[in-house]
């Protein structure tokens, strides 16, 4: 799991970040506003961890930007603002939770359980679908219609990853840190080639979607036409 803190108190930061990282979770850390929101368009994250007031951009212009991108990752509000007008504006802002400094970390950390879980308890024994394209993780089959085909491992993550945010621009920094991960020395043709083989898929079985290149940025999966 992968979470970006987005906090100004650096000295919570650290002492967050390692708890989280104790927890097995990766934590990438922004001490400001405009930071922040930059890694927070990357969509390469499970999860953020977003205070209120921070220095530049505020964490609900954060949070309102991001969703009126159509940016969906899950954030909580870490805030020492806790009036009820003040909960109930983070939430109408698209907050998933929200939680008022001074807390218990194992009280984060069931918050972050319940959210991360809520995606696979909605989605449990159905498929991931676009369009008449459906994907099933447990067989690692794609299907369109009557027309299947099995996935590798590593093409099943990718189109799960574009299913998740059809019609979306998904940069290639951000597929490369999703689905090999920060340290991985993957070189970027490689990429390339696993979109050849989801676009052989594509065509395969019959899909009336496609996975446009967006040059200079990185890939979408949109209808094709």
């Amino acid at each position: 799991m992968r979470i970006l803190l987005i906090e100004d108190d650096e000295i919570l930061c650290q002492s967050l970040s390692l708890q989280l990282e104790r927890q097995n979770i990766s934590v990438d850390l922004c001490h400001n506003g405009e930071d922040g929101l930059f890694r927070a368009r990357e969509q390469a994250y499970d999860l953020i961890l977003l205070d209120r007031m921070l220095p530049g951009i505020d964490g609900l212009q954060i949070l309102t930007a991001i969703r009126a991108e159509q940016i969906t990752t899950p954030v909580i509000f870490l805030t020492a603002l806790g009036s009820l007008s003040e909960r109930v504006t983070g939430l109408d802002c698209g907050a998933d939770d929200y939680i008022v400094k001074p807390f218990a970390f194992e009280e984060l950390m069931a918050r972050i359980r319940c959210i991360v879980r809520r995606p696979r308890e909605l989605s449990a024994g159905r498929l991931l679908s676009y369009s008449g394209l459906s994907w099933d993780r447990e067989q690692s089959l794609l299907s369109c219609g009557p027309n299947t085909c099995t996935l590798s491992r590593r093409e099943g993550e990718l189109m799960e990853l574009f299913l998740s945010h059809p019609d979306q621009t998904i940069p290639r920094a951000t597929i490369l840190l999703r689905i090999w991960g920060p340290d991985s020395e993957i070189e970027s043709g490689n990429l390339d080639n696993y979109i050849h083989f989801l676009r052989r898929r594509l065509k395969a079985v019959r899909s009336g979607l496609k996975l446009t290149t967006v040059r200079g940025v990185g890939y979408r999966l949109e209808k094709a036409g």
